[in-house]
C-alpha cells in the first residue's frame, strides 16, 4: 500500500511539473498558472488558466511594469471521506507575473470566464 501511495505521488509530481512550472510566493511553495496574451492597438488581454479558483481567492495588481496575479486553489474534496487516487491539478498558493511592454496601462475589471481569469489592460496615451 505504501509503495502504491509513493508511486501515485511521484506520478502526480511528474505531471504537475510537466504542465505547470513551479514558482515561489514569498517562502511558500506555489504553482504558476499558464497564460495566453493577446494585443491590439488599444489593449492587452491576458487570459490566466485557473479552473476551480474562486474569485474571492484571487488578487490582481500592477506592480510597476509587472502584472501580478496571485491566489489560492483549495482541494475540492478534503477530509477523511476520500482517498487520493490521482492528483494532476495543482492546489495551494499560486502566483503569476507578466512583464508588460513599455507604455502606460489601465487595468480593467477582472472577469472569470469558463475557468479562466480574463484581464484587460487598456493602453493609455503617454
Amino acid at each position: 500500500m505504501w509503495s502504491q501511495a509513493v508511486e501515485l505521488l511521484a506520478e502526480a509530481e511528474r505531471l504537475h511539473r510537466r504542465f505547470f512550472r513551479l514558482s515561489a510566493v514569498e517562502t511558500a511553495p506555489a504553482w504558476e498558472p499558464p497564460i495566453d496574451v493577446f494585443e491590439d492597438e488599444r489593449e492587452i488581454v491576458v487570459v490566466v488558466a485557473m479552473p476551480g479558483v474562486a474569485a474571492e481567492r484571487v488578487h490582481v495588481a500592477l506592480d510597476g511594469a509587472t502584472l501580478v496575479v496571485r491566489g489560492t486553489r483549495q482541494l475540492p474534496f478534503d477530509g477523511a471521506r476520500f482517498r487520493l487516487r490521482q492528483l494532476e491539478i495543482p492546489y495551494g498558493a499560486f502566483e503569476r507575473r507578466f512583464t508588460l511592454p513599455a507604455g502606460t496601462f489601465e487595468l480593467g475589471r477582472p472577469e472569470l470566464v469558463q475557468g479562466c481569469l480574463v484581464l484587460r489592460l487598456k493602453k493609455r496615451e503617454r
